[in-house]
């Protein structure tokens, strides 16, 4: 039986406690018998994998190797994830190059199996990492079957901080958020911005998102998230703003007040 993650309570209060105790818990669950199984077979059989087709005929490397990115609902999709490993990122016509989404271009780089590309597949030490990163990503999404906004602020503890350390322009950066969807909706949850924005002009989006954080705290650059602490004032700022809309919509507006009066 797998573990399954402990969140007492939600928002900040239940953020707090999954914090303290993430280590524990994540150790309990990536020493789960069917994780060490999955992750056992992931190191013993990728070194086999020369193709985008040999990948993705093995439901049990690709289900490993999907889960590394966040991408475990694809697992069905075998034209699609095969035409993404093939194509490779090399080209600007490749398809993972062309999607908003940018965990499929990570996707695909991780590997190596497009035109003109070294693969990695026989690389011990990327192997171990996407394996490693599988748990990881599978412990999120436990916590998510829970509370969805804790999943969405246990990926951005990570990915935000990598996206801000990336050596990028800071509107690069900006659009590289825009393509990443549990970052996206963080910041437009976190900023304020209603559930339509996106269906804005993508540069008016940046005009926008840029706009709302320099009024926030007097920067517009993402790279502040390369400190913990700005990610952590950003999530906390996200799970009350999702916390209060949880509430009203299922309670009066008038008890919603005296319940943030009383907390």
């Amino acid at each position: 039986m797998t573990f399954q993650p402990v969140i007492p309570s939600g928002g900040i209060v239940g953020w707090r406690f999954l914090q303290r105790t993430y280590e524990g818990q994540l150790n309990s669950f990536s020493s789960s018998t069917v994780n060490e199984r999955e992750a056992t077979y992931f190191r013993e059989n990728i070194g086999k994998v020369q193709t985008a087709e040999d990948l993705v005929s093995d439901r049990r490397l690709l289900q490993v190797a999907l889960g590394a990115f966040g991408l475990e609902g694809d697992i069905d999709n075998r034209y699609f994830i095969q035409k993404i490993l093939s194509d490779g990122t090399s080209a600007d016509d490749a398809l993972s190059n062309r999607l908003s989404d940018k965990r499929y271009r990570e996707f695909s780089e991780a590997f190596g199996l497009g035109p003109g590309e070294i693969r990695r597949t026989i690389l011990s030490t990327f192997m171990e990492d996407i394996a490693r990163d599988n748990v990881t990503s599978r412990f999120e999404v436990a916590v998510g079957e829970q509370d969805e906004t804790m999943r969405i602020s246990l990926y951005a503890k990570h990915a935000l901080a990598e996206l801000a350390s990336q050596d990028s322009s800071g509107d690069t950066k900006w659009f590289d958020m825009m393509g990443l969807p549990p970052l996206r909706k963080m910041m437009e949850t976190a900023l304020g911005l209603p559930s339509s924005f996106g269906q804005l002009d993508i540069d008016k989006q940046l005009e926008v998102f840029k706009d709302r954080l320099s009024n926030l705290n007097g920067s517009d650059d993402l790279a502040q998230f390369a400190d913990e602490e700005a990610i952590g004032d950003l999530t906390d700022r996200y799970l009350a703003r999702s916390q209060i809309a949880q509430l009203q919509s299922t309670i009066s507006p008038a008890q919603t007040a005296l319940l943030l009066l009383g907390g």
